[in-house]
């Protein structure tokens, strides 16, 4: 349930009334809402509650949904609710606007003796908060149906009420109150929320709270004499929408016929008489109306005017509504029974305007035409129409194609969700039809302008450059079927081509005589920029979509760049590189390193024209404690760092492990430099506003080289990420030697893939005078304090990486290692040429006091760390990548949990699980996963009666080999499977394949 008080607007919270509003409409000819106690009948009094809320909890049902899609104001999740049959013959059920939403849904109801449904949502009112599921009758086996009666005529002040529903999660569950008030303004739950106006609601006090939404308000004789919609938090009080403009909507409905509902995209409120004097009410218009309704205590009021809107400049805020149609009007009922049974039509208005008495003609417009109920699809964006809940949320004009999740190509950009784009590609888009047209024309990754406002900020327009994504997701139209319940997608043609990149030149930037050693590397640096289209591998896209960071050419011949894993992170996304702060074209992934921070990418070299880039020269000198270095960095604004400053320190790194598990660097040394020079690569991102638009400021480091006074580079100053003790992402700069890049490069230029053998360990150092604790001899004493720099530490094993590996297997957390081939390994600087380039090693360790020789084979990488992805209803599935192993005493056998969408069948899964069978079939890989759910649905198509209503059962274990069996409900026409796959002739690198 909404709670007024609560102005984040969670729609992942359970519902009771995430969205709350609906109009009282009332009846003329039976105004319910007075501020008198109505007299309540002898019979209604001695009645019991117990036999009345026994017959009425048949007609109850609890509501669990998924809304799959994010959309107008609603946000994609799962729910729980309630409603209650108001018509048992044809199957109809009415809940709260928020609960059947505006946006796709799937829903199912659960009776009270468990047996379960499927649910279609039929109409939702574009204003008040209340709408109506339908469900087939004959699938109830074992009860009979009954029905609730509307009775809004019956709400009286001070009568007894129960609301009985979901509460809280709760199956059922019934709490008392008693009405209060039946005039109070409709509840706000902050901007840019679902909010309901134009109407009354009702009040009580009554603690109702999350999943009670949809509840109904009985009284002793079992009638609805209201719909439960909110709360507040402040005081023990819950919100009844009253039901008249909900018993005309049903009517309709029943007859087969649309719900006519118009509007003047204005909002009206009640004020009572002494305010309509200050605001020039003349006495004798008071004293003719209140003859009129006797008890009535005030007139409407114009409060807002959307601006573009059927009353705009007829109808200003102030103006007091006295008639329509020359009939006097005196409250939400009167008036809107007008306006809804004159769509298309003229309507007359007569208005107060301070002293002065108007009449104002005003046509009506259909309400529902401004309600959108079609959404486009495009590079995992969710677009629709403006709705006009929304404008009146801002006072803003109604229409223009709105952001309602910006996804991957629109993050990108740095275009949030709650935008309204006006044009693309230099072409307005003051539609979403206009929207769709400019989209169609262009190329898959095209890289056009885009203009741009945000709903809180109206009066600022901002650009950005957008990259047509046509190869990661589909671009689809979906459009509301009321007669399915369903939005049917249409995809769109595929784009006419793929963008091309036409060879330009650009000059490079001469630096200035007092910037050297800069000048001779400022021709190898560039940027380097990743979009994340999937969350893989542990990272996610609505945390961070784009990374940027510093690119050094290492090689023009072959062309490759390495970067930092912070910049390039996995293997699926797009690359791109800025040469030059003048050129941008695609990059490509080849290689990235399993152990060490850098990726290596590569680009077409004819697109650069004879732009004089160079690679930058490599120093055979490894860098050591005391020595003096430059630092040469590039900024985020493309302007040159240069800083001659000294190595302070060489030591180890531990970087903790992130949640959710991703990669991390392990069992290498770092460079640190002073403290003026660390500092320079603090990352600093300024957001302007409250929209978030992000500008890397100007002493922004993307990173660089560690060079000698020749330009000789010595190291890499790269970025890691890691996370703080609350889990936030953070970052920091350190250097790296480049004698850890140079064999991947030799490799590389020859034409040979890189191929890197390791211990699936994490060493770290200890002291010797700890190691004699642990049963180190004298003689290894001696030998460890007889080598040069060894600091008298020695490395020990801190953690297993994967347990199923060779290595994992034969050697123990604690084991200290005394010689690798033979060779004594006393600093992780000594690894790399122990075992890197060996298929296997014999290791002497020292474990339990007592000295062990092991033969190990060691574990061969190739710089692919994922090769095929499948997406299943809303997860992403894939082979367990190498941090999801790490601590993982027993490996399970089966494919991994990496991700699971909000609002999908997914939900049901936990995340970082191993899936292990699907409906008894056992899963070892992604080949058997796939086998295992065509499987599934080839039996359910030649048996569809065990369809065991569109369950499927899966049995998972998590890292502590704990097993579980959870039911899963498929969804294939919103969450279908589709599949990622290396292929090397994209130009990403990647084949998205549909099923």
């Amino acid at each position: 349930m909404i709670d007024e008080n609560d102005h984040q607007y969670n729609p992942k919270a359970i519902k009771t009334s995430t969205s709350c509003e609906q109009i009282v409409s009332l009846n003329v000819n039976d105004r319910i809402l007075s501020n008198h106690l109505g007299s309540t009948s002898l019979s209604s009094q001695t009645q019991s509650w117990e036999s009345i809320l026994e017959k009425s909890i048949n007609a109850i049902v609890s509501i669990k949904a998924n809304c799959v899609r994010s959309f107008d104001t609603e946000e994609s999740d799962e729910y729980f609710a309630t409603g209650f049959i108001v018509d048992k013959e044809r199957g109809i059920i009415l809940s709260n606007r928020h609960v059947v939403s505006p946006a796709p849904i799937v829903a199912q109801a659960i009776f009270k003796n468990y047996e379960e449904v499927e649910l279609k949502p039929i109409y939702r009112d574009p204003i008040h908060d209340f709408g109506f599921f339908k469900f087939d009758p004959s699938k109830i086996k074992f009860m009979d149906l009954v029905q609730i009666p509307l009775c809004p005529e019956k709400a009286k002040v001070g009568i007894e009420i129960k609301v009985v529903g979901n509460d809280n999660g709760e199956t059922l569950s019934i709490l008392s109150g008693t009405l209060a008030r039946l005039d109070r303004r409709a509840p706000m739950y902050g901007t840019g929320n679902y909010n309901d106006f134009n109407t009354f609601y009702l009040q009580a006090a009554s603690g109702t709270s999350g999943g009670s939404s949809g509840s109904p308000v009985l009284d002793i004789e079992g009638n609805a004499v209201a719909l439960n919609a909110g709360s507040t938090r402040e005081a023990s009080s819950s919100f009844y929408l009253p039901l008249n403009r909900v018993k005309r909507a049903l009517k309709y409905i029943q007859e087969g016929k649309e719900v006519p509902r118009g509007t003047l995209q204005t909002e009206f409120e009640y004020k009572p008489y002494d305010e309509l004097r200050h605001l020039g009410l003349k006495s004798t218009i008071e004293k003719e109306i209140r003859e009129k309704f006797p008890e009535e205590t005030g007139l409407l009021v114009v409060r807002i005017v959307l601006p573009k809107g059927p009353a705009d400049g007829l109808l200003i805020p102030g103006d007091i509504v006295i008639c329509a149609n020359k009939n006097m009007i005196a409250n939400f009922t009167q008036l809107f029974s007008i306006i809804d049974d004159s769509v298309g039509k003229d309507i007359e208005l007569t208005i107060c305007r301070g002293k002065e008495q108007i009449d104002v003609k005003l046509k009506i417009q259909d309400l529902h035409s401004i309600t959108p109920n079609r959404f486009v699809e495009i590079g995992g964006s969710i677009i629709n129409e403006l709705s006009y809940q929304l404008a009146y949320s801002y006072s803003w004009s109604v229409g223009g194609p709105y952001i309602a999740e910006s996804g991957y190509m629109f993050n990108c950009a740095s275009v949030w969700c709650m935008s309204i784009i006006t044009s693309v590609n230099n072409i307005p888009t003051p539609n979403l039809d206009e929207f769709i047209n400019v989209m169609k024309t262009l190329s898959d990754g095209a890289r056009v302008p885009i203009k741009y406002y945000h709903l809180s900020n109206v009066n600022n327009e901002y650009t950005s450059i957008i990259c047509v994504d046509r190869h990661w997701h589909k671009f689809k139209i979906a459009v509301r079927d009321d007669t399915t319940g369903l939005w049917n997608y249409e995809e769109m043609p595929p784009p006419s081509s793929i963008h091309t990149y036409k060879p330009e030149t650009a000059q490079i930037q001469t630096l200035d005589e007092s910037l050297q050693p800069a000048g001779k590397i400022w021709p190898s640096l560039v940027i380097v920029n990743f979009c994340l289209p999937y969350n893989v591998n542990g990272l996610r896209n609505g945390q961070n979509t784009q990374f940027y960071g510093a690119g050094m050419i290492v090689s023009t011949e072959p062309p490759l760049i390495v970067c930092d894993r912070y910049t390039v992170p996995i293997s699926v996304g797009d690359i791109f590189i800025t040469f030059a702060n003048s050129i941008i074209i695609p990059g490509k992934l080849v290689y990235l390193n399993p152990l060490y921070n850098y990726a290596i990418i590569t680009y077409d070299k004819t697109l650069l024209g004879d732009t004089p880039v160079k690679a930058i020269e490599l120093s055979e000198k490894e860098l050591t404690q005391g020595d003096s270095v430059y630092l040469v960095g590039i900024c985020g604004d493309y302007t040159p760092i240069v800083k001659k400053t000294t190595v302070k320190r060489i030591s180890n790194v531990y970087i903790s492990k992130c949640y959710p598990l991703r990669w991390r660097a392990v069992n290498f040394e770092d460079i640190e430099l002073d403290d003026y020079v660390e500092s320079i690569g603090s990352n600093k991102i300024l957001f302007i506003f409250t929209i978030f638009i992000p500008i890397i400021t100007n002493n922004f480091n993307l990173g660089g080289v560690l060079c000698d006074n020749d330009g000789n580079v010595q190291g890499l100053w790269l970025t890691y990420s890691s996370q703080d003790s609350n889990y936030k992402d953070i970052t920091h700069k350190c250097g790296f030697s480049i004698s850890l890049v140079k064999p991947t490069l030799k490799s590389f230029k020859i034409d040979e893939v890189p191929k890197l053998h390791s211990l699936d360990v994490e060493f770290w150092t200890i002291q010797i005078s700890k190691a004699k604790d642990y049963g180190l001899s004298d003689e290894w004493v001696r030998k460890v304090e007889s080598m040069p720099n060894t600091k008298n530490n020695m490395l020990t094993v801190l953690s297993i990486l994967d347990s199923t590996s060779p290595s994992g297997k034969l050697l123990e957390v604690g084991d200290i290692i005394l010689t690798i081939n033979g060779n004594m390994v006393t600093k992780v600087f000594d690894l790399p040429t122990a075992f890197h380039y060996s298929e296997e090693v014999d290791v002497l360790i020292l474990r339990d006091g007592k000295e062990m020789n092991i033969k190990v084979a060691t574990t061969p990488h190739y710089g692919k760390e994922t090769t095929k992805i499948i997406g299943w209803s809303g997860a992403i599935i894939q082979e367990p990548y190498e941090a999801a192993l790490e601590h993982v005493k027993n490996v399970p056998t089966g494919v991994y949990v990496s991700f699971r969408s909000d609002g999908s069948p997914s939900l049901k899964l936990s995340q970082g699980v191993w899936i292990t069978e699907i409906q008894g079939r056992k899963v070892s890989d992604l080949d058997s996963f796939l086998e295992a759910i065509y499987a599934h649905e080839k039996e359910i198509k030649e048996k569809p009666e065990e369809n065991n209503d569109g369950y499927v059962r899966i049995k998972t274990v998590n890292n502590t080999n704990v097993t579980k069996v959870v039911t899963m409900k498929l969804d294939p026409h919103y969450w279908g499977i589709w599949q990622l796959v290396e292929d090397k002739e994209a130009k990403t690198g990647w084949k998205f394949i549909e099923s």
